[in-house]
């Protein structure tokens, strides 16, 4: 800095006002740095915390809490049960609505409402949310190959052949399938496909293309609790853990009910210190809100 005199006329008045006047510029500039960072810092808080903590506070499946000394199972990337555990749910504790935009009744027995519409029919009960989510998966996967219900009537729906144009003409019991629309793979495609599937499917055909898991020990995320009937019922196993100590097993389920309404994740009636999770260890029957299961009604793709 340049004080307009010769260093040799430089008094140590002078010198020490220079120091300062040096000093103070550059601490004043820290000091404005520093208040500015400061501000940047309060902006990003502001705007990304509270997003942080809303996906903290559950904004999928695999934000659920385990119970305490569980730990989630190990799952393969890009597996069925990967998949189910990343679905997402709906933050707080929202209604569970039917197909017509109606509360569904009993509001007691979900924990959370997966974050997925239904449709507007009638549709979408407990198998067909089952049959939704297994094809929502394949889809997303692009293995459209993999995606074939049967009908209660035996016959086997492809959705390759629904691509290729193929359509159902049903008459009681006997199926013909006549080719009647243009190549469409579109997700809107898709859906048709599905509520057709819906509509001559359900528990009782479901069941009988699953096949039983022997040991309640042997569970795996997407197997299915069904008694196949006019009515029956379905759930499926959305998520596991293991307590850490003894091995014990853990399950999450979700199901829809009748009439059509919103996938739930489902609490425990039975064990409220254990809800919303289910331990492999029950006696014999399983209790659900809606409805009571056996252990020999565990079902595997």
């Amino acid at each position: 800095m340049d004080l307009g005199v010769e260093s040799s006329n430089l008094s140590p008045s002078i010198l020490f006002k220079a120091y300062f006047i040096l000093n103070f510029d550059t601490e004043l500039t820290y000091k404005i740095q520093m208040d500015r960072i400061l501000i940047v810092f309060i902006f990003i808080a502001l705007v990304f915390l509270p997003v942080i903590s809303f996906a903290q506070e559950g904004n999928y499946v695999f934000h659920v809490e385990p119970p305490p000394d569980y730990v989630r199972d190990t799952v393969p990337e890009k597996s069925f049960a990967d998949w189910l555990r990343k679905l997402p749910i709906k933050s707080g504790n929202p209604p569970v609505y039917l197909f017509n935009g109606e509360p569904k009744g009993n509001q007691a027995a979900h924990h959370a409402v997966l974050d997925m519409d239904i449709g507007d029919r009638d549709l979408q009960q407990c198998a067909d949310a089952v049959l939704r989510l297994r094809a929502e998966y394949f889809f997303s996967m692009n293995h459209y190959d993999s995606i074939q219900f049967n009908f209660t009537s035996g016959d086997r729906a492809y959705f390759r052949k629904w691509i290729e144009g193929y359509r159902p003409i049903i008459d009681g019991n006997d199926v013909r399938w006549h080719k009647s629309a243009g190549v469409d793979s579109s997700y809107d495609n898709f859906r048709k496909y599905l509520n057709t599937v819906f509509t001559y499917a359900g528990s009782y055909s479901l069941r009988r293309e699953l096949k039983r898991v022997e040991n309640i020990s042997d569970m795996n995320i997407g197997d299915v609790f069904i008694q196949g009937g006019f009515p029956g019922h379905a759930v499926i196993v959305i998520d596991m853990a293991a307590n850490t100590t003894t091995g014990d097993k853990a399950f999450l389920l979700a199901q829809s009910y009748m009439p059509a309404q919103d996938i739930h994740i489902l609490k425990n009636p039975d064990k409220s210190m254990l809800t919303p999770w289910y331990s492999t260890n029950f006696d014999g029957k399983l209790y659900t809100p809606e409805w009571v299961f056996e252990k020999n009604d565990l079902m595997r793709f």
